[in-house]
């Protein structure tokens, strides 16, 4: 289980007697009554071999192959931020899941510029197949999505499915990575690798203007229902530090990962978080539990002046970890890295300060 607001979500997507119910109704390959309540014909798997050679685009993934005859135009999005992949490219879907947060069509503010008037479907909680059946997709991608091979085999009943590519965790996918296949799957490589370009300049402008980052470490900490923790290993808090030029500190490094982005620590010893660089994330602006912690003002980083808070909106921003998120986190907070890293203990971090943090 992932927990919503850390990046973390259920990946039981659909309610179990629900699910098998319906699996057996589509045990012969095509439900017939969710087909007609949408209008739809009967499912087309059969058609989708009759695409033909050289026209097919093809997408190898963890559950097998999905083939497309031509670039998608109607798109549910499933993964939990695949919708920002999908907006940077100019396509709007024409449904969204809800991840987390009380955001217009589940769209958080570095994105909705992109989605314009459109008022995408949001799917919350279960996914329901008569809801994406209704939309009438051409293509469902649920890369992020933490669907199960049963759930992906029903859906690609009513659309072809994306997955993640083999070898990739459930929510392993890289911003870039998410972004070249739905590129490919909506006919629009050229501008997939302009945004990625886009992307990645303002990184290596930052990282340019500060090239001692590069011998620092830094890590993204949470303190959460009494729990307190690093983000790690492929997690999207961990790689926007990486992307700065950042490296975790050595213990940080020699933690075990829990499904694989977060590592808990026991509240005797939070050694592993005195980074030179050390930011708190948080789904709300207010952390009185944060400022309680008593070995948190034992951290050098603490004394030192060395902490940064991203709250509700950058916390969000960096859990999504997307092609639009990600620029949007790095405006929002490296000022404040940078005025935590000029030496200066007396120097004011403002969201430090702002969220009561600062020493």
């Amino acid at each position: 289980m992932r927990r919503v607001g850390f990046g973390e979500v259920s990946v039981d997507a659909i309610n179990e007697v629900k699910r098998r119910e319906f699996l057996i109704r589509m045990a012969a390959g095509v439900s017939g009554a969710v087909a007609m309540s949408a209008g739809l014909p009967p499912f087309f798997s059969s058609a989708r071999t009759a695409f033909a050679a050289g026209e097919e685009l093809r997408f190898e993934h963890v559950y097998g192959e999905t083939v497309l005859a031509k670039p998608a135009e109607r798109v549910v999005s499933l993964g939990y931020n695949v919708h920002d992949a999908l907006l940077a490219l100019d396509v709007v879907p024409v449904g969204i899941r809800q991840w987390f947060g009380n955001q217009p069509y589940g769209v958080w503010p570095w994105a909705q510029s992109h989605l314009g008037d459109a008022k995408p479907q949001l799917i919350s909680g279960e996914v329901s197949m008569e809801v994406v059946a209704s939309l009438q997709p051409d293509l469902i991608v649920a890369v992020g999505a933490g669907i199960s091979k049963d759930e992906y085999d029903v859906l690609s009943q009513i659309a072809p499915v994306l997955m993640q590519p083999k070898g990739r965790p459930a929510y392993g996918t890289t911003w870039d990575e998410l972004t070249r296949m739905v590129g490919k799957a909506v006919g629009k490589t050229d501008l997939a690798e302009q945004r990625i370009a886009e992307v990645d300049a303002k990184f290596q402008t930052v990282r340019a203007a500060h090239p001692e980052w590069s011998g620092m470490t830094a890590v993204c900490a949470y303190n959460f229902g009494g729990e307190t923790g690093a983000f790690i290993g492929s997690d999207t808090r961990a790689t926007f530090l990486a992307e700065l030029g950042f490296k975790p500190t050595q213990k940080i490094q020699s933690l075990s990962e829990t499904q694989g982005f977060y590592a808990r620590l026991s509240p005797e010893d939070l050694s592993p978080l005195d980074a030179d660089l050390l930011i708190w994330v948080s789904t709300t602006d207010k952390v009185p539990d944060i400022q309680a912690l008593p070995l948190r003002k034992s951290l050098r980083a603490h004394i030192e002046g060395r902490e940064v808070f991203a709250g509700e909106v950058m916390a969000a921003a960096l859990s999504f970890g997307s092609i639009l998120s990600l620029p949007y986190a790095l405006d929002g907070l490296q000022d404040d890295i940078v005025l935590a890293l000029d030496g200066d203990a007396k120097t004011p971090v403002a969201s430090s300060t702002a969220a009561g943090l600062a020493p």
